[in-house]
């Protein structure tokens, strides 16, 4: 978002004392403040001092562009980071974008703009060259990267890596959302992980999330399982259509005497779900009834307020919307022609009621669910709320190996590992990272013998290993009497080396990649992300000693401190994920 606001506005400025007058200008007017460890309020620029590297380069070349004849600089300038850590550090695409504004050939063009930076090199730039058709790349010296170091440390964990993207927009999130008819197993496990951790990043990211899930406590399922559990109450075989699990069994051989089966079980199944999620460290700040907001008259109320703007018809003896209005592929019925509602009248009543919790409204739905996305978001807008005040993330299903052998999930059968059983095996930690190494719309395969494994090929232990590490050097350096020196005394300069620079571009990217899985809800950004950072500390513990006893002191302190920067993002990126960052192993 920031550098769209630069490359947008650089049309109008003639120099860069104009655009960095600009810039504060619009950093204002997208009121970019966001708050600190303490709560106090920073600016923007302030806050993040790596986003002016780009911004320089980004004055730099438009200036140089203005030298150059291009009177009025257009808006798809950018600087980006090349995808190819070999093509530099920073790369603009101005040359291809602008050759056709002075009628010259993309390279030679882009030769002049290199020629003419070259002669007045920006801060923080050792050269520059010419790739591909005309790309401008940034070669950086390293004491860009020493800034980031500074920054890390500086803002700590509470400060570093946090964004206004949500300006405080309260965020209703509905995930789990599972029927109140047996225990939670081990595919629900992925919601939960997921819903829990798109919370976290939603609010580093400045937005004020809900947490809620919804349950389906009225219905024909709800008859079914209450009518499963008094027959195996009373020894006899469930119905035809009823729940089949040994948990039944379990469950009716507790159940008292002269209790309603159905309500008794919802409750139970509601209990054993909520100790569940407990044990993988989730919670909702809102269980909502689908039994109480149709008894509240939330569904009576939103079909009234559907008939009063045009949305409702009958046809068939039914009562119909007209979804279609609204790009739905047909209208959809809300009251069947026998009176009674079908499930999408409910929903949205209950969907009104959400609003009263979050502006924004965020549903994680299930695999078998794209279909009630368009009418759901067709019947909001016909209530009157915008397009964008409504998201529903579809998420696709997990396969369970265990012993190598594919494990069902199917609750109706009782053939399934329970999310409690896989959160005993192996821990909250390990669960959680597994449901969130991959994007929640692609299937998911978890090995569960390959998560109890204490090694490099269980990723959890991988990261977790390394920020346990950072403790055991800090530990170490205690023991014998080393202590860090204030940051401003240590030369930073010294950290040049191949596994230190990379640590701290790890470091630098994990802003961007904050804010991207904030922009397209995918936490699984920051398990990538930490991951690489813990992969980037092995390498960098393997081949760059800290304590040993020939590490020159000036260097042992620039590394103390490179460490504790590490373990600055280390724990962040956990904390997001939600998984504990051990002290030790």
């Amino acid at each position: 978002m920031f550098v769209e606001i630069l490359s947008i506005d650089a049309r109008d400025m003639n120099g860069l004392g104009a655009f960095r007058r600009q810039l504060s200008r619009a950093a204002a007017q997208v009121g970019a403040k966001v708050c600190g460890a303490k709560g106090e309020a920073e600016p923007f620029a302030a806050r993040y001092p790596q986003a002016m590297i780009r911004n320089d380069l980004l004055a730099a070349v438009h200036d140089a562009l203005i030298e150059l004849g291009v009177a009025e600089v257009p808006s798809g300038v950018v600087i980006e980071r090349p995808a190819r850590p070999e093509h530099g550090d920073w790369s603009t695409n101005a040359a291809l974008v602008c050759s056709k504004v002075v009628g010259r050939n993309p390279r030679e063009f882009g030769q002049e703009l290199a020629d003419l930076l070259t002669a007045n090199l920006p801060e923080h730039v050792e050269s520059l060259e010419i790739a591909g058709p005309g790309f401008v790349n940034f070669r950086l010296a390293n004491s860009w990267l020493h800034d980031v170091l500074t920054e890390v440390v500086g803002q700590g964990q509470d400060g570093y890596a946090r964004s206004d993207q949500g300006a405080g927009t309260t965020v209703n999130v509905e995930f789990v959302s599972a029927n109140p008819t047996g225990p939670l197993h081990a595919g629900h496990g992925r919601w939960a992980a997921y819903g829990d951790s798109l919370c976290r990043v939603l609010a580093r990211c400045g937005y004020l999330p809900h947490a809620e899930t919804y349950v389906n406590d009225r219905g024909v399922q709800i008859q079914l399982f209450g009518a499963s559990l008094a027959a195996r109450k009373a020894g006899e075989g469930v119905p035809a259509d009823g729940y089949r699990g040994q948990y039944v069994i379990d469950w009716a051989a507790e159940m008292p005497d002269g209790v309603d089966p159905a309500e008794w079980g919802v409750q139970y199944a509601l209990a054993d779900q909520k100790a569940a999620l407990a044990a993988m460290h989730v919670s909702f700040e809102t269980w909502s009834s689908e039994k109480e907001a149709v008894e509240s008259g939330a569904s009576e109320s939103a079909l009234e307020r559907l008939k009063k703007g045009g949305h409702v018809f009958e046809a068939d003896g039914a009562v119909w919307l007209r979804t279609t209005t609204f790009g739905d592929d047909k209208d959809r019925v809300l009251i069947k022609s026998d009176g009674e509602m079908t499930y999408l009248l409910p929903d949205v009543g209950y969907h009104e009621l959400k609003y009263s919790r979050g502006s924004l409204i965020i549903d994680v739905l299930g695999a078998d669910h794209h279909g009630y996305v368009p009418r759901m978001k067709a019947a909001l807008q016909a209530l009157g709320h915008a397009p964008e005040s409504y998201e529903a993330i579809v998420g696709q299903n997990v396969r369970l190996l265990r012993d190598g052998k594919e494990v069902k999930l199917s609750k109706r059968a009782g053939d399934m590992v329970l999310l409690q059983e896989l959160v005993d095996d192996v821990g909250p930690d390990v669960a959680r990272f597994a449901y969130l190494m991959q994007s929640i719309d692609t299937p998911l395969t978890i090995d569960i013998d390959a998560l109890q494994m204490q090694s490099s090929e269980n990723p959890v232990f991988y990261v977790q290993y390394a920020h346990a590490r950072i403790h055991s050097i800090g530990k170490q350096a205690k023991e014998r009497g080393i202590q860090r020196q204030s940051l401003e005394d240590a030369n930073l300069s010294l950290l040049d080396g191949k596994r230190e620079l990379q640590l701290l571009r790890e470091l630098f990217s994990l802003p961007e990649v904050l804010e991207a899985a904030c922009r397209d809800r995918a936490p699984h950004n920051v398990s990538t992300w930490v991951r690489e950072l813990a992969g980037a500390f092995h390498g960098f513990y393997r081949d760059c000693p800290v304590l040993r006893d020939d590490v020159a002191p000036e260097v042992q302190q620039a590394r103390l401190w490179l460490t504790e920067a590490t373990r600055i993002g280390l724990a962040i990126g956990l904390d997001l994920l939600g998984v504990d960052a051990p002290e030790q192993m």
